[in-house]
C-alpha cells in the first residue's frame, strides 16, 4: 500500500471509488480530471492510496479562500474503499493531508465524516459540529413550476453575464449556514469553481430576474443522467417570495428535458427554508455527514 499525489489520469478510478463510498455525490470524470490537472486556489492538492496498483483511497487538502476567516483549511472527502479499511489507508491520507496544510501555515481544519467515520475523526482531535443532509429526487416526480411573481422572469445561465451572477452569488451566500463563512470568494476563484466548471449545465441552471436584477438562482452540475443541485439562493431582500422554489423547479424541469433522471442536493440541518423547499419538491433524505472541526497538532 502506498500513497502518492493524484494525477489527471486517475480521474476514472477516483470517480468509480467515490460512487461506491458517496453514491449521492455528483462529479464526473471530465470535471475531476480538470480539478486535478488545473487545481483550484488555496494550494489545493490531492492524494490517492494504491493497493496492488488499484486506487482504494482519496483525500484533498487546501486553504479556504472563500472566507474572510484566515488560517482555515480543509481535508475534503477523505475516503477509503470499504474492502480496504482498517489497514492504515485512512491514516496515510490524513497524515499526508495534515502535513500539507501545516506547511501552508493552516491551523484550524474542517473535515467531513459519515456516521461510521466519526470515531476516526474524533481520534484525530476533531469534534462533530454541524449535520449536513443529503437528499435525492427522481426528476420525473418533480412538481410543475409555480407561477412567477409579477415582473419576474426565469433566464438560463447561458444568457447571463458572469459578473452579474457573481455579484448575486456573493450577496446571496454571505449568510449561508456553516462553520466557515462563504463571504470572500474572488471573481477568479468563483469562475474556476462555478462558471468554468466543466460539469455546470448552463442551460438547466437558471436565475430569477426582476427587472434587470438577478434576485435568485439555482446551479445544476451534471454527470450524464445524474445532477447535483450545487447551490440555490435568493438575495436577502427578496426572500419570502417563493423565488428559490420557482428557480429550482424550473431547473429540474429543464434538466429532465435534457435527459437527467435523478437529482441530488445537500443542506445544513439548520437551513429550514431550503429544507422546506426541497421537501415540497419531493426530495427524500438518503444520507448525512457531519462537519468536524479540529486544530492540527503542533499548530
Amino acid at each position: 500500500m502506498r500513497i502518492r499525489a493524484a494525477l489527471p489520469d486517475d480521474a476514472p478510478a477516483v470517480v468509480a471509488l467515490r460512487a461506491i463510498v458517496y453514491p449521492y455525490l455528483v462529479r464526473g470524470v471530465v470535471s475531476t480530471r480538470q480539478m486535478i490537472a488545473e487545481p483550484p486556489a488555496g494550494d489545493w492538492t490531492a492524494f490517492v492510496v494504491e493497493d496492488g496498483g488499484r486506487i482504494v483511497g482519496w483525500a484533498s487538502a487546501f486553504r479556504n479562500v472563500s472566507s474572510s476567516e484566515t488560517g482555515f483549511g480543509e481535508i475534503s472527502l477523505l475516503h477509503v474503499h470499504p474492502d480496504h479499511r482498517r489497514r492504515g489507508a485512512g491514516t496515510l491520507l490524513f497524515d499526508t493531508a495534515a502535513r500539507h496544510l501545516s506547511g501552508l501555515g493552516v491551523q484550524r481544519v474542517r473535515t467531513w465524516a459519515q456516521a461510521d467515520s466519526l470515531d476516526f475523526a474524533r481520534g484525530r482531535g476533531f469534534t462533530p459540529s454541524r449535520d449536513l443532509r443529503y437528499s435525492m429526487l427522481e426528476t420525473r416526480l418533480a412538481p410543475p413550476p409555480p407561477a412567477a411573481p409579477d415582473g419576474v422572469t426565469i433566464v438560463p445561465l447561458s444568457e447571463l453575464d458572469e459578473r452579474e451572477l457573481y455579484t448575486a452569488y456573493v450577496a446571496a451566500s454571505s449568510d449561508e449556514p456553516g462553520d466557515i463563512p462563504s463571504d470572500a470568494i474572488s471573481f477568479d476563484d468563483w469562475c474556476y469553481e462555478v462558471w468554468n466548471n466543466l460539469g455546470l449545465d448552463k442551460d438547466a441552471s437558471v436565475a430569477a430576474v426582476d427587472g434587470a436584477e438577478i434576485v435568485a438562482f439555482t446551479l445544476v452540475k451534471r454527470d450524464g443522467e445524474r445532477m447535483w443541485s450545487d447551490m440555490t439562493a435568493t438575495l436577502p431582500e427578496h426572500r419570502g417570495r417563493g423565488l428559490a422554489r420557482l428557480a429550482k423547479t424550473v431547473a429540474l424541469q429543464r434538466a429532465a428535458a435534457g435527459g437527467v433522471t435523478v437529482a441530488y442536493t445537500s443542506n445544513d440541518e439548520s437551513n429550514a427554508p431550503m429544507l422546506t423547499v426541497n421537501a415540497r419538491l419531493g426530495y427524500q433524505p438518503v444520507a448525512a455527514q457531519w462537519s468536524c472541526l479540529g486544530v492540527l497538532q503542533g499548530s
